[in-house]
């Protein structure tokens, strides 16, 4: 990969990136793999930020004991930045927190909750911070709350997700135009032209989830990954969008939810079934009837498992030859 050039980088002067995001974060590429629950410890990390993207340890799903020992793996493994996803509906909220000071970790990106509740604590520490959003207008929340960059983020993604239903295509050139901060684009990513046509809609980076769930370097289960690549257009469904909106795969769980909708969408009962580490089971176990899979519309395009490694060539490949045709 080293006689590829770095989106943004003058081929002549290979310093200081020009790229917004590669210069907040001090990577190579403005590529950030997402930091998904059961997919997202200190191998998938550390691999990525290897090959010159940004890895997030994904704290959703780790007790505070587990995050800090893949903090510290991570460090071991890697002398490149490395973040951590912290979605903010799950509790120990406050001990995560204060594991990633302590541990010295200087990147921080949050989701599912408000931008305003640590962005000033973190950044005052020293550290960038990035929030995830679904729309334009929490978008410009963030840009108030003094976010470093935000990921703006389109219903085709996988897991949590947003209850309007924007498309990237649609969501990524409306917050460019109504945001100044970097902004990285998020759902439906899982090839370099699409890196590319994220870019030309106004991004300055990507984050990508599914491609990377799909890795060998993944902490989720191998019956796991082996579903992800056997699944086709109109195998996932937005669901659940009165407790918190995401995105699984069709099997034996997600149809239990519908049938549950059916008898008159009653939350608690919804609660209750979502209440039994139903996550866990399918990600992390490989339960693919009764455990939750989450994944994007993007696993469509994805028909092989690879190292990190090999998923970071194609892209940069794929993103170097594509041309922009004339009409």
């Amino acid at each position: 990969m080293s006689d590829l050039i770095p989106f943004g980088i003058d081929k002549k002067v290979h310093q200081e990136p020009h790229n917004r995001i590669s210069r907040l974060f001090g990577i190579k590429y403005p590529i950030i793999q997402g930091g998904m629950i059961w997919h997202s410890g200190w191998r998938l990390a550390s691999a990525v930020s290897n090959c010159g993207g940004l890895g997030l340890i994904g704290a959703g799903s780790m007790y505070p004991d587990i995050l800090r020992e893949n903090i510290r793996k991570c460090k071991a493994a890697t002398d490149k930045p490395f973040g951590v996803n912290v979605p903010m509906l799950y509790p120990n909220l406050e001990e995560i927190i204060k594991i990633i000071l302590e541990e010295g970790v200087k990147i921080v990106f949050t989701s599912a909750g408000n931008p305003k509740t640590y962005t000033e604590m973190l950044k005052k520490e020293g550290l960038a911070v990035a929030h995830v959003v679904s729309s334009t207008k929490f978008a410009l929340k963030c840009q108030e709350a003094g976010v470093d960059a935000v990921v703006a983020e389109g219903f085709e993604a996988g897991g949590h997700n947003g209850r309007d239903e924007t498309t990237t295509f649609c969501l990524i050139p409306n917050v460019r135009k109504h945001t100044g901060i970097p902004l990285i684009a998020a759902g439906g990513i899982a090839l370099g032209s699409q890196i590319k046509a994220a870019m030309i809609l106004g991004a300055d980076g990507v984050q990508i989830g599914s491609r990377f769930a799909a890795t060998v370097e993944a902490s989720s289960h191998e019956v796991w990954k082996n579903k992800i690549i056997d699944l086709n257009e109109g195998d996932t469904q937005l669901t659940l969008k009165e407790l918190a909106p995401v995105r699984l795969v069709k099997n034996k769980f997600f149809y239990d939810v519908e049938r549950l909708y059916e008898t008159g969408r009653d939350i608690e009962a919804l609660s209750e079934t979502l209440g039994r580490a139903r996550a866990k089971r399918g990600m992390f176990e490989g339960d693919l009837e009764e455990g939750e899979l989450e994944i994007g519309q993007v696993s469509a395009l994805i028909d092989e498992i690879l190292p990190v490694e090999d998923v970071f060539k194609n892209l940069l490949e794929e993103f170097e030859s594509t041309g922009i045709p004339r009409f």
